[in-house]
């Protein structure tokens, strides 16, 4: 039997959180090696398992893999969520690509200034509402149509699904223009193995709380404010 996948990252979503949905979504079961403080990360590092430097990192299939994105299409590949060709796979990472750019401003959004919460929450309401979502409702609008591309699940739906969870975290009823949208919430939702990973007790992580926050900037040596200001720096690590 293949050894299961280890996943290691700190105890938080982060950019490790959308690895654990496409795995719970391919009913992959895996491991987490959670560090808690900066010498657990520092060593990771002096052991030579980061190529650069930076988590998350997953080993799989006999492989130390790095950067999010990349693991991400080999796991999608891997368990048939990844279009059936190449223009498929195009439409994938064209949607998911546009999600990141929404998903990276939620991530880290723990990070702002106190003072500065409510004007980017309504920056991430604003965003979904005005340019993302309206894309994904279109592309959801054709009869019998379930899911965004080849009307199979894909990377693309995993992803959407977390996502739209997370804005409603930022703001209630942000769906409400929405229907199609709303129809696909209900509806990827109750897929058995992704209606696992929502129950209580799984291995889904919730939204950072101030301990969680307090952890990982001991853990990656982060400062309050740098949304928006430094994101490029925040990202390498986070």
């Amino acid at each position: 039997m293949a050894a299961k996948p280890k996943l290691y990252y700190f105890d938080g979503r982060g950019r490790m959180e959308s690895v654990r949905w496409l795995l719970a979504a391919a009913g992959v079961e895996y491991e987490e090696v959670l560090f808690k403080t900066a010498e657990e990360f520092q060593n990771l590092i002096k052991g030579g398992k980061l190529m650069y430097e930076q988590v998350p990192m997953v080993e799989i299939d006999g492989m130390k893999m790095v950067q999010t994105r990349a693991i991400l299409r080999y796991i999608a590949a891997k368990y048939n969520l990844y279009g059936k060709d190449l223009k498929e796979q195009l439409l994938i990472d064209m949607y998911v690509e546009g999600m990141r750019d929404l998903y990276d401003m939620i991530m880290l959004l723990p990070l702002a200034l106190p003072e500065d919460q409510e004007k980017n929450l309504g920056i991430i309401a604003e965003r979904a509402t005005q340019r993302f979502f309206p894309v994904y409702e279109k592309a959801l609008k054709d009869p019998g149509k379930n899911y965004l591309v080849g009307n199979q699940l894909s990377w693309a739906d995993v992803h959407l699904l977390e996502l739209i969870l997370m804005v409603e975290e930022c703001k209630s009823g942000v769906l409400s223009a929405f229907p199609k949208l709303q129809e696909f919430k209900a509806r990827v939702s109750k897929i058995p193995r992704i209606q696992k990973f929502l129950q209580p007790g799984s291995q889904r992580k919730p939204p950072m709380d101030d301990a969680g926050l307090e952890a990982i900037k001991k853990i990656f040596n982060l400062q309050k404010g740098l949304l928006f200001k430094h994101s490029s720096m925040v990202l390498a690590y986070f």
